[in-house]
């Protein structure tokens, strides 16, 4: 072959290969983000040369500045735009903070390898939430290359195990933040890595850790909640919904150990009574929310102990807590004025008076549900819709399922001027024509209602059966 054709021949190639890259570049940014199979580690190989303008009239450090800006998905399509720009979006300052969740959840091991090696020292941030594919051996790498992590998000990384903690509690002491719900083979040794207690981690642990949530991670008892009580003392948001092996002996030596414990989610811990809400009460004055749904056990000792000892609490859950009656949330709500968020759906012993102390007491309420609250009347409501609250800061309130409350229960919160949204699913006195009225006088109000559609009268004569719309045949 001559040169002239060789040279041809070459420029040919160079031009088709130069396309089919634009093309995979292109393909790569359509919709704001790389498909799901973008290779993350290839980044650095599909950058190109480009002598823009911006890049000679803007020095570096100002151009780092702008990428700081950016999110992930911006800065990998950066990344491709040059070899410049590849160099720039690529510095590990531009990955302090790193959310995987919108991205791509499907990414493997070797994606968090990579991004620890990028990052270094500088990525504070980082959430795998829903990243089941990601095991231990990518996090123990990851907590070598990122001392300086502070949250770490590993929301159902279902493949990780107490090895993710223990390389944590090694290398991670300046962490602060950890979500590990729904990671079902954590167990009690994660708590005592993270705490310092395992003697394999002498002289280590995460002092600084503030925020922990083990929510539905089963095999977490009484043993790995008192050890991590005793070596975090900073705890101030403890969560652990569905942990039904931890108990009253977890909670009590959380609630004495912590500095300033100030959100408790207990949700669904069956074995928790009267007697660690009674110690939550007597050692956290600083406690602002606690959840406790589905708490059967509890009864009006616990709202007694909160009203006496948690002056600062404004958010209560206690939907499904059947034995709470109205005595136990007089004494509650003539201490707790703070309070702005109370869920008592399914507490089927209160009665009007309980929504008279509410009125009373708790100007700041902004959201109460009263689901399945059947003997709630309208005059419970009208002491709501008259309060200090009602005329300023109610936006929610749900009444699903109270069949005593009629169209005057509506007509009683006309005048609640911040109501967002009410709830009246299966409340059958309510009619269309009352919640017209609502409307009118609160235009902007979302109101859910279910009215079933009346069943037709049987058909006469030998004509085919009429089934109402909401009959399903099998």
């Amino acid at each position: 072959m001559s040169n002239h054709n060789h040279n041809n021949h070459y420029s040919n190639h160079s031009k088709n290969k130069s396309e089919e890259k634009r093309r995979k570049r292109r393909s790569n940014s359509k919709n704001g983000a790389p498909p799901g199979n973008f290779d993350w580690t290839s980044i650095s190989q599909t950058a190109y040369e480009d002598d823009a303008l911006i890049n000679k009239k803007l020095p570096k450090e100002l151009l780092l500045r702008i990428f700081s800006y950016l999110d992930v998905v911006s800065l990998c399509r950066c990344a491709q735009v040059s070899k410049y720009w590849n160099m720039l979006a690529l510095d590990g300052s531009n990955w302090q903070k790193i959310d995987l969740f919108d991205f791509q959840t499907d990414i493997e091991g070797r994606v968090v390898e990579y991004m620890s090696q990028r990052c270094g020292g500088f990525l504070k941030s980082l959430s795998l939430k829903g990243c089941h594919n990601v095991t231990d051996g990518a996090l123990q790498n990851f907590a070598q290359q990122c001392r300086h992590i502070e949250t770490l998000i590993l929301n159902k990384c279902k493949s990780i195990t107490d090895l993710t903690c223990e390389s944590l509690g090694k290398y991670s002491s300046k962490l602060r933040k950890l979500d590990l719900t729904s990671c079902p083979d954590i167990t009690d040794a994660s708590l005592k890595y993270l705490s310092n207690a395992n003697s394999s981690n002498s002289g280590r642990g995460c002092p600084l850790l503030t925020y922990l949530d083990i929510s539905w991670c089963q095999n977490i008892t009484n043993e790995g909640v008192i050890a991590l009580a005793e070596g975090c003392p900073k705890i101030n948001t403890f969560l652990c919904r569905g942990c039904t092996q931890i108990g009253n002996e977890g909670i009590e030596r959380l609630a004495t150990c912590s500095e300033n414990l100030m959100k408790l989610n207990i949700q669904q811990v069956n074995n928790i009574t009267d007697e660690a809400i009674t110690k939550i009460g007597n050692e956290c004055p600083g406690l602002t929310l606690l959840c406790a749904s589905m708490c059967t056990r509890l009864t009006d000792a616990s709202l007694v102990a909160l009203g006496k000892g948690c002056l600062e609490l404004r958010t209560l859950e206690v939907s499904g807590c059947n034995n709470l009656t109205d005595s136990g949330f007089q004494e509650l709500t003539r201490n707790c004025h703070k309070l702005e968020k109370m869920d008592l759906e399914d507490c089927i012993q209160i009665t009007d008076a309980t929504l008279g102390h509410i009125a009373s007491h708790c100007h700041q309420l902004n959201a109460l549900s009263l689901s399945h609250c059947e003997l709630i009347t309208d005059e419970g409501i009208r002491q709501i819709g008259s309060s200090p609250c009602a005329t300023e800061n109610l936006r929610i309130l749900e009444l699903d399922n109270c069949p005593l409350i009629t169209d005057a229960a509506l007509e009683h919160l006309q005048g609640c001027q911040s109501l967002q949204r009410i709830e009246i699913y299966d409340c059958q006195l309510i009619t269309r024509a009352g919640i017209r009225r609502l409307r009118n006088h609160l235009p902007d109000i979302l109101v859910h209602a279910y009215f079933a559609p009346v069943t037709p009268p049987p058909s006469v004569g030998g004509g085919r059966q009429r089934y109402c719309k909401c009959c399903i045949i099998l």
